[in-house]
């Protein structure tokens, strides 16, 4: 007989376990009323009697004190309730005194290695850290129920960032509004922040703007580089007043003008690029940003956009010193570059930006690239009209506003009436759907597959109307910068945030993972197979979709799929896979599952294949979702780079480029850092191991990550095999 504990846990029946338990509570009374030896016996033979192949620990409880009663042992009976009691009250309050000594002793490969763009050891992430493990016992005690949290703690499904649930005002991603804020002016802790008038301070001003957002929310945020542009127009006329001031001659004074404009954009980037590396939010770590760099989006400013894209390649390209002044790879900001009539072909008025994307990504990792084609006919507004707009953060894109016609929710003070409004949107956050949990429960009958897949849909949906709720109740106040001051909104204070969580205004994710085991498992193929494998793949995705349209007509709130990011979720996946179903070859046997609809990492396919079969589960994604090619150094051969970016352009919305960019600080070897068969980093030049002094950047789930990883994330880095060969594209 196996016994199921209250953690999920499956342990050998002990009967010398019921005997402890009912001696303690015997202890406790006069000795009439103790339980006989005899008695003891016969509790622990009804039990056997069962007969049953597994059986709840809180079962046999209950069968012991219902014994004891027969027994007419009704003081043992409640001393024996009483402890059960008190035992319950000290699993349910003291959840947090092991977590917060793990943290702090430094010592605990989760809290090392759980965000690899956070160092664990430092005190400003310790005390996000500890205020978020204070925030996750609050959530599972007193906010969600238990058999949510039962299902979260069993890998059946994530609940993403408990950590920040107990405050009821925190929000996912978003998308700064960052023109609003800089034209109209904007409020900072109190301070009345006015609109600038040259460039160099609009960048600094906008640093400061993010890292005070990004502080309020959990998630990414991105700005639009459009939204600085006519600040570049203003430091030109400024010079070229100055000049023409003196009196000379018009040919001189745009001379000296544009040369004095050039060497503040390239100031104010470089500006804008230190103090985003280097300032530190309330979340223990450089703001999350992404930048959009789209010249669509203006025609007025296009060409002083231009400049400023320009420049920030440019500098991402030299990349930013370590602290042995070697110039590295940084995490932050993430680059957006938009692809376009304007910059995708050679004849192309801006072709000379995307040749420097090209080398950019070739050095750097970054940008990643948003097909403005691809992505008009995927996220069509009301009126049937494609848009294009940035993702928020690594991944999260906004479904295509449908509060068009209701007008200015917002109350931006840029509001344009009749047209398509996405800087200012948000999302309101995510849970993740574990497939290879549906499949393996399943154990592979079709009609039980879907079954429990829609049982744990339901589930999903019920924790994310929770995350709606919670979210409901929040107001203005809590964070002006977001609500009252333009960054997200410009709403009165004490108003109430209700109406943007409706009508399409922001988002809410069912986030999804590891759909190649789940299609492996149920069909004994890959969802790369273009037959039986794919088709199954796609009906599993649409099923998603189905149930997320269903809940949005009944509630009016912008359910979305969403190819969760996981990042030390696909470890702890694995793990309750493993622990779950044992090991299962091909499907539970690594240490981690498959991103979202990603082909898995050690699937031997060409970037070209892999992009275009990629694209129509991506379509199938619309909350978020990003695609990508792994690479070898490719900066002597920028033409295959410049190959992928115009089949990006034509087949899918969103896309990246994975390459290497390392330095071992022991030796000044800047080739590509290893893993070793232990799961180790170590510089191949001279065998360095000391994570200190070993520069790594590796895509994580969208993003570039520098801090390391856990053992499941290293174990698929690892395994990643090439997509291009170096050769010929």
């Amino acid at each position: 007989m196996k016994i199921i504990k209250r953690d999920g846990a499956i342990v050998d029946y002990d009967p010398e376990k019921i005997r402890i338990a009912i001696g303690k509570a015997n202890k406790e009374v006069s000795d009439k009323e103790q339980a006989s030896e005899k008695e003891i016996n016969d509790i622990i033979k009804y039990i056997e009697n069962l007969n049953k192949r597994r059986i709840l620990v809180e079962d046999i409880q209950d069968i012991i004190e219902q014994k004891l009663m027969e027994f007419d042992r009704y003081q043992l009976a409640k001393r024996y309730i009483t402890y059960r009691y008190t035992r319950e009250l000290v699993r349910k309050a003291n959840t947090t005194d092991q977590s917060i000594k793990e943290l702090i002793d430094g010592e605990s490969e989760y809290w090392n290695t759980e965000n690899s763009n956070k160092n664990a050891r430092v005190v400003t992430t310790q005390r996000d850290y500890l205020a978020g493990i204070t925030s996750t016992d609050i959530t599972r005690r007193f906010l969600l129920p238990e058999d949510i949290v039962k299902a979260h703690d069993e890998g059946i499904i994530h609940f993403h960032d408990a950590d920040y649930f107990a405050q009821n005002a925190l929000h996912n991603c978003d998308l700064i509004n960052l023109e609003d804020m800089l034209q109209n002016g904007t409020n900072i802790n109190g301070v009345m922040i006015e609109k600038p008038h040259r460039f160099i301070t609009a960048m600094t001003i906008a640093t400061q703007l993010i890292t005070a957002v990004a502080s309020s929310q959990y998630g990414g945020c991105t700005i639009s580089l459009t939204h600085l542009a006519p600040f570049v127009r203003d430091s030109y006329n400024k010079y070229l007043k100055k000049y023409e001031e003196r009196k000379l001659p018009k040919e001189q004074c745009e001379k000296f003008a544009k040369e004095d404009l050039a060497r503040e954009i390239k100031d104010g980037v470089q500006t804008f690029q230190y103090q985003i590396n280097s300032m530190t939010t309330t979340n223990g770590q450089a703001p999350f940003l992404s930048v959009n760099m789209y010249l669509g989006e203006t025609e007025e400013y296009k060409e002083e956009l231009a400049m400023i894209i320009e420049e920030v390649l440019k500098q991402r390209i030299e990349g930013m010193k370590n602290e042995k002044g070697v110039f590295i790879t940084p995490a932050f900001p993430k680059l957006l570059y938009v692809l376009e009539e304007d910059n995708i072909h050679e004849k192309s008025k801006y072709w000379y930006l995307t040749k420097l994307a090209a080398k950019c990504t070739a050095k750097r990792m970054v940008p990643d690239y948003i097909s403005e084609k691809v992505m008009k006919e995927l996220k069509k507004n009301e009126y049937g009209e494609g848009e294009c707009y940035p993702c928020m953060g690594c991944r999260s894109f906004l479904t295509p506003d449908r509060s068009i016609s209701l007008g200015n929710v917002a109350k931006a003070k840029n509001y344009v009436p009749g047209k398509g409004k996405y800087y200012g949107r948000f999302n309101q956050g995510v849970v993740t759907l574990n497939l290879p949990d549906i499949a393996l429960s399943s154990g592979k009958d079709m009609e039980l597959f879907w079954q429990i897949f829609d049982e744990r849909l339901d589930l999903c949906h019920r924790a994310l109307q929770l995350r709606h709720q919670r979210l409901s109740k929040a107001t203005s106040d809590v964070a002006p910068i977001l609500w009252q001051h333009g960054a997200l909104a410009r709403l009165e204070k004490g108003e109430s945030i209700h109406d943007l969580l409706h009508n399409g205004y922001s988002t809410i994710s069912l986030g999804y993972a590891g759909l190649y085991e789940c299609v492996k498992y149920m069909t004994g193929h890959s969802h790369t197979d273009n037959g039986k494998g794919k088709e199954f793949g796609l009906e599993v995705m649409q099923h998603m979709n189905d149930a997320c349209k269903k809940w949005k007509e009944a509630e009016n709130i912008d359910y979305s799929v969403y190819g969760t990011p996981i990042e030390s979720t696909t470890y702890k996946f694995a793990k309750c896979l493993k622990k779950r179903f044992g090991t299962v070859k091909g499907i539970t046997d690594r240490g981690y599952v498959t991103n979202s609809y990603h082909i898995p990492v050690f699937e031997e396919i060409d970037a070209f294949s892999k992009l275009k079969l990629e694209s129509e589960f991506q379509r199938l994604s619309p909350g978020g979702a990003i695609s990508y090619v792994e690479t070898p150094n490719l900066q002597n051969n920028l033409d295959a780079v410049i190959e992928l970016i115009k089949f990006i352009y034509e087949n899918i919305m969103y896309a990246e480029l994975n390459t290497k960019s390392d330095y071992c600080q022991e030796c000044g070897y800047d080739g590509e850092i290893l893993i070793d068969d232990n799961l180790e980093w170590y510089c191949p030049n001279c065998g360095n191991r000391n994570h200190d002094t070993l520069n790594v950047a590796r895509r994580t789930c969208g993003y570039i990550g520098s801090n390391f990883w856990n053992k499941g994330r290293t174990q698929e880095i690892k395994e990643r095999v090439l997509h291009i060969d170096n050769k010929d594209a």
